[in-house]
C-alpha cells in the first residue's frame, strides 16, 4: 500500500517522523483525512488528536494548535505543542485538568477565562489521547 511521510514538529523539536498510510487531523474547517497523493494545501489546526494509520494499527499524537502542510508525498504538522500518546504523563495531564477546572469554577479569583478554557481543552485532549478515547 502507498504511504506518505509524516513529520510532527514543535518549537522544541521533532515529535513524530514515519511513513503512514493515512493521516487524520482536526482542522479549523473540520476533520481532514490525508492519503498519499493528496493535493497540496495548508490549514490551521484545532487542539485535538492526530491519527496516523499504519497497517492494522493507529498511532495517536496530541497537538495543541498549529498548521498542517500537505504535499502529495509529505505531510508536515507544525504544532505549538505535541506529544505522542505513549509520552504523555497521565498524572500531569490530570493535574492540569483539575487546575484549569478550579480556575474556571473560582469566581472570586481574577482569571482569564478564555486562557483557562484553552488549558482545560489541552488537558482533556492529552488525557483522551493517552487513554485512546479518540
Amino acid at each position: 500500500m502507498k504511504t506518505v511521510k509524516v513529520n510532527v514538529v514543535t518549537p522544541d523539536g521533532p515529535v513524530y517522523d514515519a511513513e503512514v498510510e493515512m493521516v487524520s487531523v482536526k482542522a479549523q474547517s473540520g476533520e481532514l483525512g490525508i492519503l498519499p497523493g493528496h493535493i497540496p494545501m495548508v490549514a490551521p489546526l484545532k487542539t485535538g488528536a492526530v491519527r496516523l494509520k499504519k497497517g492494522s494499527s493507529t498511532e495517536l499524537v496530541a497537538v495543541s494548535g498549529g498548521f498542517i502542510e500537505v504535499r502529495p508525498d509529505n505531510v508536515t504538522i507544525l504544532a505549538q505543542a505535541a506529544e505522542a500518546a505513549e509520552d504523555i504523563d497521565l498524572e500531569r495531564a490530570q493535574a492540569s485538568k483539575e487546575r484549569a477546572e478550579s480556575r474556571l469554577n473560582d469566581k472570586a479569583e481574577q482569571i482569564d477565562a478564555h486562557r483557562a478554557e484553552l488549558a482545560l481543552r489541552r488537558a482533556i485532549n492529552r488525557i483522551d489521547v493517552r487513554n485512546n478515547r479518540i
